[in-house]
């Protein structure tokens, strides 16, 4: 693994990102949660990076196993969809260990808050419209939720709660907390589907972020209880034995840049935490252009903007769909400014879902982009060649869309083969990469609830970039490539 070269929070990059959410301070006031409004700054904070994986969900969170039981005190798991699934049948394999484990040591029990937003039409059509949302009896763990007999949960105070919102106003984060000293940012859900994923886990001052972020919106600014006086050696955050790569196949790519004897290479990086709260007036506006639609300014948002306004020489990104107009506008700028821009996502992925929440799919948007860039490179006429002269070189285009290797599978037959990719990824200059919920669709810009953080350390992206190509190898198709036009 190459020595990581820690990069500073770029002044280009955040003062813009700073500005802008000064001036929506009067906006963001009123969203939920709304404590950053006042003090923007207060999102800027450093983390150390421990791991970083892809793969389906099932893998991913069979590679989290090891560091969830160790969890001494509290964990704190939100998602948005919950499914019966084998992903959840390794969360249920975890709360048994962990509740064995308070039992076995005879202390307080452990305190676990699982959280979601969606598990069925149903439970979305008759949900509690409050964010206060809904909590679960223990009665309906087993029949409701797939979980374990409370029987079997006894060293564990368990809770289960939802919050949804109609019409759209889904929570979408996914995140993990582990003694308040370990966080984890997946993409996936703790449902069935066989999608390609990713995850990072974090330590040091990002995990209060998270902390913040959970007491704000899932206790209503109710503080969490301070955890029990910890020994020393559980009060240490978990690491693998070995810092190394690991290649499990189907995509399932595991690198731990810590171990038990060798600390994190990638440690106190400037990190950004990028809430984006739920809103529920989607603000359609069918028969209107789209050119002038102007999305929330949340912090996720806005950075996402800013990133796309002020890179310098590339934007890679990853999304499993792109539907939201003032993200494709400035796509659209960025090239003209003279940035090559890759974009990988999929083609039909959700399109029920597309249709109703934006009025269009990610394919048609693609196309209009591929057109839009087509007609900007058109040779200018001869009496226009001074203008041509005046503007910059137009940045390079390539889209790709994800396929499965060896071909789309039917539900079961899938062999851990990911069908389609749900990673939410973007790099800018080689220097920053923004992971987290955010898809760049017009469900998460407008009306759904979604949390990102933005990593600035060269190094870290070079690891991500190599081990997201690795994983994607024989599983792109080339639709556009300015290159080889």
């Amino acid at each position: 693994m190459p020595p990581t070269t820690s990069a500073s929070v770029s002044p280009p990059v955040l003062e813009p990102f700073i500005r802008s959410l000064d001036v929506a301070a009067h906006k963001n006031h009123l969203d939920d949660p709304n404590y950053y409004a006042k003090y923007s700054r207060s999102l800027i904070t450093k983390s150390t990076v421990n791991s970083f994986m892809t793969g389906t969900g099932d893998a991913i969170y069979k590679s989290l196993a090891p560091l969830l039981e160790t969890t001494s005190h509290e964990l704190i798991l939100v998602t948005c969809f919950w499914a019966r699934s084998s992903s959840l049948q390794t969360l249920n394999q975890v709360l048994r260990n962990l509740s064995h484990k308070a039992i076995y040591r005879g202390t307080e029990k452990i305190r676990v808050r699982l959280c979601f937003s969606s598990s069925s039409i149903f439970q979305k059509l008759f949900h509690k419209q409050s964010v206060d949302g809904q909590i679960y009896d223990q009665s309906s763990w087993m029949t409701q939720f797939g979980l374990p007999d409370p029987s079997e949960l006894g060293g564990l105070d368990l809770q289960i709660k939802s919050v949804f919102i109609l019409p759209f106003s889904v929570m979408h984060p996914k995140f993990i907390i582990v003694d308040r000293q370990t966080v984890v940012l997946p993409s996936c859900n703790i449902s069935w589907e066989e999608w390609f994923e990713g995850a990072i886990t974090c330590t040091g001052p990002i995990v209060n972020q998270f902390t913040k972020f959970y007491e704000e919106f899932w206790l209503r600014q109710s503080p969490l209880p301070d955890l029990p006086a910890t020994t020393q050696d559980d009060s240490k955050p978990w690491h693998a034995d070995v810092a190394e790569t690991s290649d499990l196949g189907h995509a399932n790519i595991v690198t731990h840049f810590s171990s038990t004897t060798k600390p994190s290479t990638i440690s106190a990086i400037p990190t950004v935490f990028l809430p984006s709260p739920h809103r529920r007036n989607p603000q359609f506006q069918p028969f209107a252009s789209t050119e002038g639609v102007t999305a929330p300014p949340t912090p996720l948002n806005a950075f996402i903007l800013t990133l796309l306004s002020k890179a310098e020489k590339t934007i890679r990104i990853q999304s499993p769909n792109i539907t939201s107009p003032p993200v494709l506008s400035a796509i659209l700028a960025a090239l003209q400014r003279g940035i090559d821009v890759s974009i990988l996502t999929s083609s039909r992925l959700m399109i029920l879902e597309q249709l109703v929440t934006a009025g269009t799919t990610t394919s048609r948007c693609v196309n209009t982009l591929i057109k839009r860039y087509k007609k900007l490179s058109s040779p200018r006429p001869a009496y226009d060649e001074e203008a041509a002269i005046a503007e910059p070189r137009l940045g390079k285009l390539k889209v790709s869309y994800f396929e499965p290797m060896g071909g789309a599978k039917s539900r079961g037959q899938e062999g851990g083969e990911p069908q389609q990719s749900h990673l939410k990824m973007m790099i800018a200059d080689g220097e920053v990469v923004v992971l987290g919920s955010g898809n760049l669709d017009r469900a998460s810009w407008f009306t759904s609830q979604e949390l990102g953080v933005a990593f600035f350390d060269g190094g870290l992206v070079g690891e991500v970039e190599r081990m997201v190509e690795k994983a994607m190898e024989g599983r792109v198709r080339v639709v556009f490539d300015s290159e080889g036009v």
